[in-house]
């Protein structure tokens, strides 16, 4: 009997795996840290923290304080309906009235000229209207060619200039002149004369009183005091 034997002989090349191909693998760049920058942005953050507590506590620290609720003139007396509450947040350093204390103000007098929507202070209002100790009201009429082109409004300061009579020659020295304040201003008749009570010096009363007779003066209107 004859065997034959089949040879099972595998090549080297066979019997090795094939290797996988592989990407290299690529290694990120460490970054350097930078102690500085980080303890910037913490500070940054803790202060952006504190600054929105604090806007949140002052937002709520709020207190009623007397509003003007429309313009008064000044001379005018205070009624209820000029006079509001309202709930704001102000700076100690704002003089302002308690709305506690609107219900008082009535029947005193606009000091100076109050605008709708500003906070009332103290040092606009007084007891009594013009005139005051030692001043004295005025009549003056004025025709339209002799008012500014913007009109005049209470509380507005005026120079009263002495002139020459009709077709005289301008004075060689310089005119007298008496500083007032205007307390009100008429409405316009139908020759466009206006009729404005102004307030002066009681020494100056009788002097102003014969020039408003005559006609003789001119008005210059003065820069406003600043009574901040």
């Amino acid at each position: 009997m004859t065997t034959t034997t089949r040879s099972t002989a595998t090549t080297a090349g066979d019997s090795a795996p094939r290797a996988a191909l592989r990407a290299p693998a690529v290694v990120p760049p460490r970054g350097r840290r930078r102690p500085g920058l980080i303890t910037a942005g913490v500070a940054l953050t803790m202060l952006g923290a504190l600054t929105a507590v604090w806007l949140v506590t002052s937002a709520g620290d709020r207190t009623g304080v007397v509003v003007v609720a429309r313009d008064v003139p000044y001379g005018t007396a205070i009624t209820a309906d000029d006079l509001t509450v309202a709930q704001v947040s102000v700076d100690p350093v704002v003089k302002t009235i308690p709305a506690d204390d609107a219900g008082s103000l009535v029947g005193m007098v606009a000091a100076a000229d109050l605008m709708a929507g500003s906070l009332l202070a103290p040092d606009q209002l007084a007891v009594a209207g013009p005139p005051g100790p030692d001043e004295v009201i005025v009549p003056m009429a004025v025709g339209g060619e002799r008012l500014p082109a913007g009109g005049l409004s209470a509380g507005d300061r005026l120079l009263i200039v002495d002139t020459p009579t009709t077709d005289a020659d301008p004075p060689s020295e310089p005119p007298r002149t008496f500083e007032v304040t205007v307390a009100r201003v008429g409405l316009p008749d139908l020759n466009g004369v206006s009729v404005i009570d102004v307030i002066a010096a009681d020494d100056d009363g009788p002097a102003l009183a014969a020039r408003a007779a005559t006609g003789r003066f001119a008005l210059v209107v003065q820069p406003t005091l600043d009574n901040s």
